[in-house]
């Protein structure tokens, strides 16, 4: 067979009308996959894939087989043709084959008219190897009920794997709760595109979303604010009680549901600070003792976890015991990010703590800043002892950093980070590119209120996280979050405005090779993906097809002229 490589889009496009014309009796959907793969190389024909025997090699580990099985039986259903499962080595068909030269994330698939090869040496690789298929197939296979179409794959090669190990999303449940339900949701989106690692942020100062069965009152008390601030102003409060937690086997089920579609749930307990809920809850575990409230309005807050006293480390090793037995994720988030030293430096407990410690000002960095790094190095040190890593914010760089940690980069890109940075394995965040709770258009008016500035599309799409970075630096960056904050975003549906189609744009970034990425390409894939997001009932934004604003309050984006006078018109 003839195949031909894409790689520019004048020859995807090509591509595209040839496919209508590749079979006279059936026609394979456009290619658009996203994010697109390494290598891939097409050829003429087309393979039907309904109805199909699943053939798999027998090497191929049960937990893949049983993944291989549902997506058989979703293709049955939505095609109304019985695909049956099989172990062999041999046969047409679709068959899997365990190929233990692959990297652990990578595929193969070879289609062509008579049969379709697939190939993996992990779980992970099957998953995103028939991730890939469905995205070739008509869209009514992410709806899970019988709809007629041309179930059909067309000839091509792909060879493929992520350019990043490390590829995440934070979804941010402390200052707005949401169900398993939607957290579910957002899992199976986050499949669709390969993302790998689900940071869930369950604790913050306007909630504790963390059912501890040792601290009843973390729930009791810290999972419940009265009151949420609604705009910048703090004093504009909607008055309603604003609360919710997720149990320990709500949560063994999240991590469950997300490894079966290969994603890793990471978990974070953010000390010492943003813990006002839980001293809301206890407040012996402060410097003053409070009384403390679970806070309704945003910002930093200065009072946090009292670190000279060890009662707030056997708290933190008791919560930290919980989480460890409910994730079983390599890493654990420790947050460590904009921690006032105000109490610390009023405490007498914290300020003997200091002279314990011979802590005091010294290279640029305040003996509250080493105070930190003495309480990283604590959790650190408990954490590898139970065979666990930690994972924290950039500001856990002040001071003294251990070995062995990974930091998360948010305030800057490239030149513009802490220098120290590239001395250990990190994770690029900057919150120019990868704050998904930004606004994405320019016409605030028409948009649902949000944190500010703005971070469109295409903005996302063009960050490189090597850019800027010196050679010894890239080799320690693990890969790329986009943190979905939440605090003005407060209901499910905003949620989901806010990640789609952001989503699709941070995959490219986090798995395509530099050269593989292409906007126009992408933009014409996205036409497609639209028809993913309303099969799976998923609000999403609107904006790159013209349209501003949530549905039931959408409003046609205006004219570059129009926006040009709306603009002067705030200034």
């Amino acid at each position: 067979m003839n195949f031909i490589r894409i790689r520019n889009t004048a020859c995807f496009l090509a591509f595209l009308l040839s496919l209508s014309c590749c079979s006279s009796r059936k026609t394979a959907a456009p290619f658009s996959v996203i994010p697109y793969p390494q290598e891939v190389e097409f050829s003429d024909g087309s393979f039907d894939i309904a109805g199909s025997r699943f053939i798999v090699d027998p090497s191929v580990d049960d937990v893949s087989l049983s993944y291989i099985v549902k997506f058989s039986e979703e293709l049955s259903t939505v095609s109304g043709r019985r695909s049956s499962v099989h172990r062999g080595v041999s046969g047409r068909g679709v068959r899997f084959i365990l190929n233990t030269a692959l990297p652990a994330e990578g595929y193969t698939i070879d289609v062509t008219g008579k049969s379709a090869i697939i190939g993996a040496s992990s779980y992970s690789g099957f998953v995103y190897a028939i991730q890939t298929v469905r995205q070739m197939l008509p869209v009514a296979i992410y709806g899970g009920v019988r709809s007629r179409g041309d179930y059909v794959l067309p000839c091509v090669r792909i060879s493929d794997r992520p350019r990043f190990s490390y590829r995440g999303v934070l979804i941010d449940v402390g200052r707005h709760f949401y169900s398993v339900d939607e957290i579910k949701r957002c899992l199976d989106i986050m499949s669709v595109y390969k993302v790998n690692v689900f940071h869930w942020h369950l604790t913050e100062d306007q909630g504790w979303r963390f059912e501890s069965r040792k601290y009843p009152r973390l729930t009791e008390v810290g999972s419940v604010r009265h009151g949420t601030q609604i705009d910048f102003d703090p004093m504009h409060l909607r008055p309603e009680d604003h609360g919710g937690y997720y149990t320990q086997d709500e949560m063994r089920d999240v991590v469950s549901y997300a490894a079966e579609r290969g994603i890793t749930v990471i978990p974070e307990l953010d000390l010492p600070g943003h813990l006002l809920s839980a001293l809301a809850a206890y407040p012996e575990l402060g410097c003053t003792g409070g009384p403390y409230e679970v806070a309704n309005t945003w910002g930093v807050k200065k009072d946090v976890l009292c670190v000279g006293q060890e009662k707030t480390f056997t708290f933190l090793e008791d919560i930290l015991t919980e989480i460890m037995d409910i994730f079983p994720s390599e890493y654990i988030n420790i947050g460590g990010d904009e921690v006032p030293k105000d109490r610390w430096n009023a405490c007498p407990r914290c300020r003997k703590k200091m002279a314990e410690l011979g802590l005091a000002d010294r290279d640029g960095h305040t003996a509250g800043q080493y105070l930190q790094n003495y309480v990283t190095a604590r959790i650190q040190n408990f954490l590898n002892a139970h065979g666990r890593k930690i994972i924290g914010w950039e500001e856990i760089l002040e001071g003294d950093l251990a070995e062995g940690v990974t930091v998360m980069s948010w305030r800057g890109t490239g030149e513009d980070v802490d220098p120290r940075i590239w001395n250990y394995n990190s994770v690029m965040s900057p919150r120019g590119y990868m704050y998904i709770d930004r606004y994405q258009s320019h016409e605030q008016d028409r948009e649902p209120f949000s944190i500010g500035a703005y971070l469109p599309v295409e903005q996302l799409y063009e960050y490189e996280p090597y850019k800027g970075v010196p050679e010894y630096g890239k080799e320690r960056i693990l890969g790329v979050q986009a943190n979905l904050w939440t605090e003005y975003v407060n209901t499910e549906e905003y949620l989901e405005y806010m990640l789609l189609p952001r989503l699709a744009a941070l995959s490219e970034v986090q798995w395509c090779s530099p050269e593989d990425r292409e906007f126009s390409r992408f933009r014409e894939s996205m036409d497609r993906h639209r028809n993913i997001y309303e099969t799976m009932g998923l609000t999403y934004a609107k904006h790159l097809w013209g349209v501003i604003g949530l549905p039931g309050n959408e409003y046609p984006a205006r004219s570059p002229e129009e926006l040009a006078d709306y603009l002067a018109g705030r200034e």
